[in-house]
């Protein structure tokens, strides 16, 4: 899997997990937060999200635009992580309840441009990487471990987000409560006509809480919380100072790759290398690529609603406490040592293992083995988390299912009977219908959030964790399905004088999936649950029609690339 790949993809692979880690960090409470301290609906919060989020993928457009006429990918790369790092501190600078709104919208404005400067191009400069001859047949399986990296980063986002949010409360000797923030922006606002529950949470807080002091213990609990929520916007800043050294200090592996069209063309050494396309041939494969990225879309209207729909169904109708063998799930300090286990077990029996890689398998069998033991030793019977925990699902499924994908697929090209890469992206449609097919069942008898006027289900409507976790799994499968190869086929098939340009394209794809997982929110609290993800599995399912529909155009296109 990793052998042969040019030592570029994996400066790129470091930089690129690093900026993810902080953005996801970020991404796991957004919501949370825009709730919390401003006490938004779900729908505008939802709606803030899923602005933000056309911001980070519009941008790169014109992060494109810029690197193929003007700086360059690594130049461009390289300003992008400063101007994420300004916004990032922007975004980390605590204000008190209810100010401070102008600079979360300055901050995440810049950090929107300095990620279009910094992710497209960074697709670009790996798919460089494998326009030489000798590495071109890896493109795809190098696209599969450079996602890897970004997920790597996002796995675990969520959990820095809790340690750090966890910290903030600790010291204040608060700790969190999903069903105080909504109560206590209502009580603050005048619009709580029962204070009985509010006053029951705050003492089970603090017991010298009374009556009279609630609207003290609200304004507390809400300015410590957005406090928390702050310093783990903080953690972004740290993050992008190791994507920053990795990129810069590595420059020599990647430098040959870094070159656009018009730079080669005015460099007499290098003017052979430029390829000329005619202009049917550029149409031609604009066209394949603007078909794909309508595809996309849905995809991403899909997959995002992990910090936005999902988010509220972990924290309103899911059961916010485990037991023992399910907190591994959740714990990573018991979940990675538990995978690192299985995987020892794997190579000591693999047949194609020699004697070392054997020893290595079983210790690690045993050693992270009992690491598991330890920590699965030390968990309570009843196991608390938040709502932002199961974003590390993704991310954990995709580190873990990589391998397995890359070994089939890897498999069915030796047979000659690998899928193409539309064809993947086909099927990863219909995976992601499947995945919300699974809340369809889940969400069956359950009250809808308009019923529960925004507030968290009581206990008796309260589903299993593991009604999300499937939902995350399949989501993952199809992900791997779609996105990593939809990146190498803009990669292969873009025209050589547009690589940047196109890498923007996909991303602008994105981000106008992304705008659409605002239009999904603004149902939340107008239709019941079930109906909800209908909406998104028809959307998958008609959008994986389209693709087959087009099939034999994109394939014809992307064998001719």
């Amino acid at each position: 899997m990793f052998k042969g790949h040019p030592k570029g993809l994996y400066v790129a692979f470091f930089a690129n997990m690093g900026e993810r880690f902080g953005f996801y960090t970020m991404i796991s409470i957004f919501v949370l937060f825009m709730q919390a301290k401003y006490g938004m609906s779900a729908a505008a919060a939802g709606f803030m999200y899923s602005t933000f989020m056309v911001g980070v993928y519009i941008f790169p457009l014109l992060g494109g635009f810029f690197a193929d006429r003007y700086w360059g990918y690594g130049r461009t790369i390289g300003l992008g992580l400063v101007v994420m790092f300004l916004g990032y501190i922007m975004l980390a600078i605590p204000t008190m309840i209810g100010t401070g709104f102008p600079l979360i919208i300055a901050a995440l404005a810049v950090i929107s441009l300095g990620t279009g400067l910094f992710k497209g191009n960074l697709q670009a400069l790996v798919g460089n990487l494998y326009d030489d001859p000798k590495y071109a047949p890896m493109r795809d399986r190098a696209f599969n471990i450079f996602y890897m990296g970004i997920n790597i980063g996002a796995m675990f986002a969520p959990s820095a987000s809790e340690a750090v949010s966890n910290w903030i409360l600790g010291k204040a000797g608060l700790f969190y409560d999903a069903r105080i923030p909504a109560l206590a922006n209502d009580f603050l606002k005048g619009k709580l006509a029962d204070t009985a529950e509010l006053l029951g949470l705050a003492q089970a807080q603090d017991p010298a809480v009374t009556a009279g002091t609630l609207k003290a213990f609200a304004e507390t609990y809400i300015n410590t919380l957005g406090k928390s929520y702050h310093f783990g916007f903080g953690v972004a800043c740290l993050s992008l100072i190791v994507s920053m050294i990795v990129f810069w200090a590595f420059r020599k592996h990647y430098q040959a790759a870094d070159l656009t069209e018009r730079q080669k063309a005015k460099s007499e050494a290098l003017k052979s290398q430029v390829v000329e396309l005619s202009r049917e041939q550029t149409r031609e494969r604009l066209v394949a690529l603007g078909l794909v990225f309508f595809v996309v879309i849905f995809f991403w209207m899909a997959f995002h609603q992990s910090a936005v729909t999902l988010t509220y169904f972990a924290r309103d109708y899911t059961v916010s406490s485990v037991g023992k063998l399910t907190n591994l799930w959740f714990d990573l300090t018991g979940l990675l040592p538990l995978f690192l286990a299985v995987l020892g077990v794997v190579f000591l029996f693999r047949k194609s293992s020699n004697g070392l890689v054997k020893a290595l398998g079983g210790a690690s069998f045993i050693g992270f083995g009992l690491l598991a033991f330890l920590r699965f030793r030390g968990y309570e019977d009843v196991n608390a988390f938040m709502p932002q925990r199961f974003q590390h699902f993704n991310p954990f499924f995709i580190v873990a299912l990589t391998p397995i994908v890359i070994g089939i697929f890897t498999h069915l090209n030796r047979k000659g009977k690998e899928p193409s890469s539309p064809r993947k992206i086909g099927y990863g449609m219909l995976i992601a219908g499947a995945a919300y097919a699974i809340l369809i069942v889940g969400s069956l008898g359950l009250p809808s959030p308009r019923a529960l006027g925004g507030l968290v289900a009581p206990a008796a409507s309260q589903v299993s964790v593991y009604w999300l976790v499937s939902t995350y799994f399949l989501v993952t499968i199809a992900e791997l399905f779609l996105s990593p190869i939809g990146i190498s086929f803009v990669s292969r098939v873009a025209p050589p004088k547009y690589k940047g340009l196109m890498q923007g394209g996909w991303f602008a794809a994105t981000a106008i999936g992304n705008q659409l997982v605002g239009v999904v929110a603004w149902f939340w609290m107008r239709v019941p649950l079930w109906a909800l993800w209908t909406i998104l599995v028809a959307a998958c399912l008609l959008s994986a029609g389209f693709m087959f529909a087009v099939m034999k155009r994109l394939e014809r296109v992307s064998k001719a690339a």
